[in-house]
């Protein structure tokens, strides 16, 4: 899943830099999701935390409310970071148990500079593909 929003500032005193936190992150950090149902934008969105505590950015907003659904209605939903690509983090997400496993394999960045470990999953039927 893709964190989004990784290039705005966050609004704490020190206006700390998301994207900075992100590369900060070995592969497989674990990362905390948290609803926001009074964002003043979105009531569905989903933020991203990292495992200090700050603020990465955002789930998509075709994925949020899924998410979002499941981890209100108490199912157990674990993150861990997969890495960064160009203008987006990637996460790995499981529901119901157990740690979400990365991928094995390297393909090459957008811009060809080097490789990344980031191989999405086919899409699913539940997200209309």
């Amino acid at each position: 899943m893709a964190i989004v929003g990784i290039d705005f500032p966050n609004n704490d005193r020190a206006r700390s830099n998301r994207r900075s936190e992100l590369m900060l992150l070995a592969p497989g950090a674990p990362m905390m999701l948290v609803p926001e149902p009074r964002n003043p934008v979105d009531p569905q969105a989903v933020a991203v935390f990292s495992p200090s505590g700050l603020q990465v950015g955002y789930l998509s907003a075709e994925r949020a409310p899924w998410i979002g659904a499941r981890i209100r209605a108490g199912d157990e939903v674990v993150a861990v970071l997969q890495g960064v690509v160009s203008g987006a983090g990637y996460l790995r997400v499981r529901i119901g148990g157990g740690a979400p496993t990365l991928p094995v394999g390297r393909e090459r960045d957008e811009e060809g500079a080097g490789e990344v470990d980031f191989w999405p999953d086919p899409e699913g039927p539940e997200f209309g593909a």
